[in-house]
């Protein structure tokens, strides 16, 4: 086993369970950093497996941007946190059910190849002025209409802010 895949499992399984402690925690800002973990370890992972690029847009994107804004709603929700009491055997049943699908599919998949897949695949490097041209060449639409989603987001965000926040004074802001 060379050091790359060391590294590849120990990044892998961290990924693994910071989205697992994410998703148990009753405290919200606990569950969002937790996800903040997940998103920078796959940014590792990224960068692990050649796409530097790829990984640095996953810290800015998602640990940055996407973070601070549900860490904002959080804060300006303030939701306490749930009682302390376990979810319910039906979930779990649920959750297995669908791990097990997800962990066969994966096994047929490994498992149903032909000798094909023993070779290793050729490595595809672009630089990042390539992939601004071609993202911006031929999927322009695309970048305009999520830059467009994320605007409306930060105005959806600052409304509930404000909203709450003329709730709690009683005095009218426009």
């Amino acid at each position: 086993m060379t050091v790359y895949a060391v590294f590849f499992y120990i990044i892998a399984a961290l990924i693994i369970a910071s989205a697992g402690l994410a998703i148990t925690r009753k405290h919200m800002v606990h569950a969002v950093l937790y996800l903040v973990v997940s998103f920078i370890a796959t940014a590792l992972l990224f960068y692990l497996l050649g796409a530097p690029l790829v990984g640095i847009f996953q810290v800015i994107l998602y640990a940055g941007a996407i973070m601070v804004l549900f860490l904002f709603i959080v804060m300006m929700i303030r939701m306490a946190p749930g009682p302390d009491r376990p979810f319910p055997a039906g979930h779990f049943l649920a959750a297995f059910g669908v791990c097990g699908i997800y962990v066969a599919a994966a096994l047929l998949v490994a498992f149903s190849s032909g000798p094909e897949t023993g070779r290793p695949m050729a490595a595809a490097a672009a630089s990042p002025a390539a992939f601004g041209f071609y993202l911006f060449d031929r999927h322009w639409l695309a970048v305009e209409m999520i830059s467009l989603l994320l605007l409306v987001a930060l105005i959806g965000a600052l409304h509930l802010g404000r909203a709450g926040r003329r709730k709690k004074s009683g005095n009218k802001e426009p």
